[in-house]
C-alpha cells in the first residue's frame, strides 16, 4: 500500500475554494471532487475566510504596522546589541592569540 505524499496548498488556492464554497453553487461533495481535497477541509478554510474578512474592511491593518514598527526598533537595537558583542569577543579572542583568520 502506497501512502500519498502531504500535499501543502498555496494561500491562493484555499481562498479560491472556501469562495467556491460560499457561493454555494455547487455541494461540499462536489468541490471536494473538483479541487481534489477532504470536504472537512473545505468547510475548515471557508471558516477561516469568514473569520478573517472583518479585518480586510476594519482599522486591523493601521494596528498591525504600528506594532512591526515597534518590533522593528527593538530589532535594530537587538542587532546592535550583538554587533558589539561580537566586535568585543574578536578583540579579546585576537588579543589572546585564538582568532586565527580575519575578516
Amino acid at each position: 500500500m502506497t501512502r500519498r505524499v502531504r500535499r501543502n496548498h498555496t494561500a491562493a488556492f484555499k481562498a479560491k475554494v472556501a469562495l467556491s464554497a460560499i457561493k454555494g453553487e455547487k455541494t461540499l461533495t462536489e468541490l471536494a471532487q473538483l479541487f481534489d481535497v477532504h470536504p472537512n477541509q473545505i468547510t475548515t478554510w471557508k471558516a477561516q475566510l469568514l473569520d478573517g474578512a472583518a479585518g480586510v474592511f476594519g482599522a486591523g491593518g493601521a494596528r498591525s504596522e504600528a506594532g512591526a514598527a515597534v518590533d522593528l526598533k527593538r530589532l535594530h537595537a537587538k542587532i546592535g546589541e550583538l554587533a558589539l558583542e561580537n566586535d568585543f569577543l574578536s578583540g579579546a579572542l585576537d588579543k589572546a592569540g585564538l582568532l586565527s583568520a580575519k575578516r
